[in-house]
């Protein structure tokens, strides 16, 4: 037997009603925080001591790399320079060693980037471990059900009454002292 179009309807209204009121529930029992991890990282005072061994290490790097660059194209402009006078033996090998010095070049800046990444990850791991451990006992103690990550992809929107992060700096900051 076929059920009326009506019969449907309120079938499919009642259901609706259902969700709705059990959403509406769900909702109430549901409480969610955000934090910046970005913002928490560079807010504690380990994290600021992080940063400055990195730029210190980076700018000590990137000083070294400039050098080398700079050498580089003082040898280019040689090359040019000589490159009309010189038989084609010798321009060869001066093209030779200008491109392996580039390709060194180039590798040592790949080297140098991985490198400060690496350093970058050795420094912050441990904050960011202590940030989770602060900020899961913090969601328990508020009692939040769920704590995301405020970054500009993952949430849109959310009230600042949900915003964790300064908390969350004020507690590891406090942690780290005592």
């Amino acid at each position: 037997m076929r059920m009326s179009s009506v019969s449907k309807l309120q079938i499919g209204l009642v259901c609706f009603i259902a969700t709705m009121l059990s959403a509406t529930a769900f909702a109430e029992t549901v409480k969610v925080g955000v934090v910046d991890m970005q913002r928490a990282i560079q807010g504690v005072e380990s994290g600021k001591k992080a940063k400055s061994q990195l730029e210190k290490e980076f700018n000590a790097r990137r000083a070294e790399l400039q050098k080398e660059e700079a050498s580089i194209k003082k040898m280019g402009e040689e090359f040019r320079k000589q490159s009309l006078v010189l038989n084609d033996e010798a321009r060869s090998k001066k093209q030779a060693e200008l491109q392996e010095r580039v390709m060194k070049f180039q590798e040592l800046t790949a080297r140098s980037q991985q490198e400060i990444a690496q350093k970058e990850q050795e420094l912050t791991l441990p904050i960011v471990q202590k940030l989770r451990s602060i900020i899961s006992e913090l969601a328990k103690k508020k009692e939040y059900s769920v704590i995301l990550e405020k970054n500009e992809n993952t949430v849109l929107f959310s009230l600042e009454k949900d915003d964790l992060t300064e908390e969350v700096i004020k507690a590891f900051n406090s942690a780290s002292k005592g």
